[in-house]
């Protein structure tokens, strides 16, 4: 009509100032009349009203090392929360936004801004510290010493001091930072070496997997020799052979993985045919009156644990007076043999039957003592 005055109502964006509670108010009526299809239309007509007010709390922060783009956007997941949580008959929405929002700037500080990790609970006791250096400086007129602070918030001094170092994790050091001067060198620089040993990784652990394919004594006199640095005189004396012998074994035994490390698959380990005689593993079981003496030689590999597995568990079944062990030829266990002899153990004690190991190599008996088997000694 002619002469009629139109009054437009500006849009929330352009209030100079925002009265969050009418707004929110006026935001839970609106919904109630809305169907739930358009209530996120309505939610996001009342955050983007509320955004300056999240903003204003935002920068009350700025300054204490981080982006304020970052805090504005912490503050508006705050303002989202608020409004998702609002209740208009628990009372102000100003004041329950403004608890939300700060709240979840302050997480943003504690959990977001450290440079290393550090426990939750060492940076509770880190602003803890912080609160009380102030208040003692304040008394004392002076830095507080670790065993004023420990009294003051009644925590050991050892907590103490891990908080103290652990505040440097907030914002550490770039490596990249200058070490100062006019010097184009960089703190990063300083830190660390060159490791000579890189190069040799490879042949570590190509090295490591070979040996394990070697018999149980030869990987024994390795390590003996070389990681031990045991003479082969002790060496020899440990196994029961001679110098010589161990000599020729541990050069064989190099020569081969020499061989192995140069080809593209480790050739199969050869014995003499007087040195497999020895190391073959040989079993045989006989009955003495009512005992069964189950005798054991050679090298008990992986490959022989099942025979003396077998043996053993079959001596025990037929529930003689007592099952004799007999290692007297027994060179060497591996894991496999020592699990037999355990197996061999159980299944005597399971039954009843008395089981003894005798006439062990002093080799064998170290062996068999670190697995708990412990044989007794002969008189």
């Amino acid at each position: 009509m002619f002469g009629q005055t139109t009054t437009t109502t500006p849009p929330p964006s352009d209030r100079g100032l925002e009265d969050l509670d009418a707004a929110a108010l006026a935001y839970a009526a609106r919904i109630e009349g809305l169907p739930p299809e358009r209530h996120p239309e309505a939610r996001d007509d009342l955050v983007r009203f509320a955004l300056p007010f999240a903003g204003r709390l935002a920068r009350r922060y700025r300054g204490r090392g981080e982006p304020l783009e970052d805090l504005e956007q912490v503050a508006r997941l705050g303002l989202v929360n608020a409004v998702d949580r609002y209740d208009p008959e628990r009372g102000s929405f100003t004041a329950y936004a403004a608890i939300t929002i700060v709240g979840e700037i302050k997480r943003h500080f504690r959990d977001r801004t450290w440079g290393v990790h550090v426990p939750r609970r060492l940076r509770d006791l880190i602003l803890e510290v912080g609160q009380a250096t102030s208040a003692l400086t304040s008394e004392l007129s002076r830095a507080p010493s670790v065993a004023e602070l420990a009294k003051r918030l009644e925590t050991p001094e050892e907590e103490i001091l891990a908080a103290l170092e652990s505040a440097a994790g907030y914002s550490p050091a770039s490596l990249n930072a200058p070490v100062g001067g006019e010097s184009s060198a960089e703190f990063g620089d300083l830190v660390g070496e060159s490791d000579n040993a890189l190069e040799s990784v490879d042949d570590r652990v190509t090295v490591t997997g070979l040996l394990h394919r070697l018999p149980w004594r030869e990987r024994r006199i390795l390590a003996m020799r070389f990681y031990g640095n045991q003479t082969q005189a002790e060496i020899a004396a440990r196994f029961g052979i001679s110098q010589m012998h161990v000599s020729r074994l541990l050069s064989r035994a190099l020569t081969w993985l020499r061989q192995a490390m140069l080809a593209d698959a480790p050739p199969p380990w050869q014995n003499g045919t007087a040195e497999a005689e020895t190391t073959r593993t040989r079993i045989s079981v006989r009955q003495n009156g009512d005992r069964v003496v189950v005798e054991v030689g050679g090298e008990v590999d992986r490959d022989g644990a099942a025979q003396l597995r077998r043996a053993m568990l079959e001596a025990v079944t037929g529930q003689p007076s007592e099952v004799v062990v007999d290692l007297v030829g027994a060179g060497g266990f591996d894991a496999g043999g020592i699990a037999a002899l355990v197996a061999g153990r159980e299944a005597a004690a399971r039954t009843g039957v008395p089981l003894r190991l005798t006439r062990v190599q002093p080799a064998v008996r170290r062996s068999l003592t670190a697995a708990g088997l412990a044989p007794a000694r002969e008189g």
